[in-house]
């Protein structure tokens, strides 16, 4: 569930309804659950299972398992790509306090802040901004099990409530067939209009989704026994990552058909098209704040879950107390997100180098490493795997990650900078 709570974030929440929206719905949705399959399953097994044989985080991992003549160099690949998660932390933290703000503003009943003028009070944005800070480092001191472990799971229970409740009233909503049908009844012909974008679109989104290519799963990968096999953890994973986004789904396009809100409508659709939505409903103060709850738990699991991987890594590396590295931590994410608050082009900059540089090229070489001698090898990341209850990593899947995944992966780097 940690894990899990990893991976289901905004990308599941915010940026998949808006995409099946752009890309032809039901379709695009078949597309995407092929390369989930084929890009997701063995780089979201591989980092679990690079944290289990280490028993560490992705910055000595690598060095650790690396052959001896090529450790130098894995391990300064693992900082670098370790690195990525402090990047990620420092726009995210801002867009999840956004999300608290929306749902405080449904809660008290009174007027719901524009988007806009929320990104021109600077004040308010720091303030929630360092709430989500705050909270995420408290849950982090207080230990895996104690802390991290116990606050996601209750997390993930009421997210999974909240999903099922709106989606519940979704399909009830007036017209709201003809929104299940954009989603649920394939259209080829609107998936070919725009082939190679719907295309492309489909591997980021796969790629995206489970958080792979910083090594945030490494370090719940060291946390987790030989009794079980890391293939059938990461199926679960998976399982519970297109589960909330599918229901996601249920939520938005239905509402969206119901009270005619272009679907098409881009990354605004969450931020600004629905609480259009939610102003015209019968009760829509109780249901958006219910939308932007659910929002905000699945921000703050990925927060949360990030921040682990932060602390995990660098008290390995430092050998210094828990607490100290946590409140560290939580400082230097506040203040290095400080600019993402008084520049609007920063979050864009920073999402833009993260989505498009760091996350594909850190997920090509935990790819590399684990299929090739001269990192970790394929026989040994299959063995450590497989090892344990439950299913084995399929053996065809060496060929693919040795050919045609580093190749899906550069595909959606280069797809990503040419559009």
């Amino acid at each position: 569930m940690l894990a899990a709570g990893c991976a289901v974030g905004l990308g599941n929440v915010w940026r998949f309804p808006f995409v099946v929206g752009q890309n032809g719905g039901a379709a695009f949705v078949l597309v995407y659950l092929a390369f989930l399959v084929l890009l997701g399953f063995p780089l979201l097994t591989a980092e679990l299972a690079i944290g289990r044989a280490a028993k560490k985080g992705i910055s000595g991992a690598m060095g650790e398992l690396a052959a001896e003549r090529h450790r130098q160099f894995w391990s300064v690949v693992g900082k670098v790509i370790f690195a990525g998660n402090f990047l990620l932390m420092v726009y995210y933290a801002d867009v999840a306090g956004w999300l608290f703000k929306y749902s405080g503003d449904y809660l008290r009943g009174g007027e719901v802040v524009e988007f806009s003028a929320l990104l021109g009070d600077h004040a308010t944005c720091i303030g929630f901004l360092l709430a989500v800070v705050a909270a995420a480092a408290a849950i982090c001191i207080a230990g895996v099990r104690n802390g991290v472990e116990r606050a996601t799971k209750t997390m993930m229970i009421a997210l999974m409530a909240l999903l099922g409740v709106l989606a519940a009233k979704s399909l009830t909503l007036p017209g709201a067939a003809e929104g299940l049908k954009f989603y649920l009844s394939p259209d080829w012909s609107r998936f070919a209009a725009h082939p190679w974008r719907a295309l492309f679109d489909a591997m980021g989104q796969a790629f995206f989704t489970l958080s792979v290519g910083v090594g945030c799963m490494t370090i719940f990968g060291s946390y987790i026994g030989q009794q079980r096999s890391l293939a059938a953890e990461s199926a679960w994973i998976i399982a519970i990552d297109t589960f909330v986004a599918f229901l996601s789904g249920l939520v938005v396009f239905p509402a969206c058909a119901s009270y005619g809100v272009d679907v098409t409508s881009g990354p605004g659709l969450i931020f600004v098209a629905l609480p259009k939505v939610f102003a015209a409903m019968a009760g829509g103060r109780v249901w958006g704040f219910c939308f932007f709850l659910f929002l905000s738990l699945a921000a703050l699991t990925t927060v949360v879950a990030v921040f682990e991987c932060i602390i995990g890594g660098l008290s390995d590396e430092l050998r210094r107390p828990r607490a100290l590295v946590a409140v560290a931590v939580g400082i230097l994410v506040a203040a290095c997100s400080l600019p993402t608050v008084f520049f609007d082009r920063v979050l864009e900059w920073e999402d833009f180098v993260f989505g498009q540089f760091w996350l594909p090229i850190g997920a090509l070489f935990i790819c590399i490493f684990s299929s090739y001698r001269l990192g970790w090898g394929y026989a040994a990341f299959e063995r450590e795997a497989s090892q344990g209850e439950g299913m084995r990593f399929p053996s065809f899947f060496g060929a693919l990650m040795r050919y045609c995944v580093p190749l899906l992966i550069v595909l959606t780097m280069l797809a990503g900078l040419l559009r």
